[in-house]
């Protein structure tokens, strides 16, 4: 669980970055599942756009990718959510 000054850290990290997985009108498919989590392992923090029909469909769908990936959600900014995940292997984020 990040800390409130962690995940200002965060998002100041993630202020200039795009979003690198984009979820389209199918859905949180499997195959949007893996790139998001080998972006996660390479990245560690990544931002994704979500395409959905309502406030509703795009809660449900965050949280879904939170919870199959293992991740923090940081923040959400309109359709824009910026999720992290610690890689114990080859961490490039140190968090305060």
């Amino acid at each position: 669980m990040l800390r409130n000054q962690q995940k200002r850290y965060l998002r100041t990290l993630a202020h200039s970055k795009k979003a690198v997985v984009i979820i389209g009108n199918k859905g949180l498919t499997e195959a949007v599942l893996n790139e998001a989590d080998r972006a996660l392992a390479d990245h560690e923090l990544i931002k994704i756009k979500i395409n959905a029909a309502d406030r509703q469909a795009l809660a449900s769908m965050i949280e879904r990718l939170c919870e199959s990936l293992d991740t923090e959600l940081v923040q959400r900014i309109g359709h824009t959510a910026t999720l992290f995940r610690h890689n114990p292997d080859k961490p490039r984020i140190q968090l305060p």
